[in-house]
């Protein structure tokens, strides 16, 4: 008799895992993305109908030597002073895209805040506790995960500080 293999639902990623090992609530929410799309945070909401300030995208930047990730919402920019401030250092300039990939084990566009290969120091903009829920990247590209902020911040040990920048021509973007 040969063994049945386990499947891993499709939309199991190391996020998914880890905050299912949690023990957090969270819904998945499953898209086509599109790889022309200019915007994979923008196409996120669009593409799932949730407002683009619930949806917040993961970005990788580099804190006086130190790989940072900072969560914001995709209708805002990261603003790098200000992330540097809300971690005590002095400069911080986005990652080296294969830096970041190397670091989380994710893919551009799939960064997730949750189930990195190496955790990373993180700070969530603080416009995220206005909400129930937030949606940030489960892994890939076309999935997100939706959760209390307070859970992210409780998941990723994350600091909360406002750290995006909503007009003009934000650095980070």
């Amino acid at each position: 008799m040969a063994k049945k293999k386990q499947r891993q639902q499709p939309s199991a990623t190391p996020a998914t895992v880890a905050a299912a090992r949690a023990g957090v609530e969270f819904t998945t929410h499953s898209y086509l993305p599109d790889p022309a799309a200019p915007s994979y945070g923008e196409e996120a909401a669009q593409a799932l109908g949730v407002a683009p300030e619930r949806v917040f995208k993961t970005l990788v930047a580099d804190v006086d030597g130190t790989l940072t990730v900072a969560v914001v919402p995709v209708s805002a920019s990261l603003d790098l002073k200000a992330l540097a401030s809300a971690t005590g250092g002095k400069r911080a300039a986005m990652a080296d895209p294969a830096a970041a990939e190397r670091t989380t084990g994710y893919v551009r566009g799939g960064i997730s805040p949750l189930g990195q290969r190496k955790p990373l120091p993180t700070v969530l903009d603080a416009s995220a506790a206005s909400h129930a829920t937030i949606c940030v990247s489960a892994g890939r590209r076309g999935l997100e995960i939706e959760l209390a902020p307070a859970d992210l911040a409780g998941l990723t040990a994350a600091t909360t500080a406002p750290i995006a920048r909503t007009s003009g021509t934000a650095s980070g973007a």
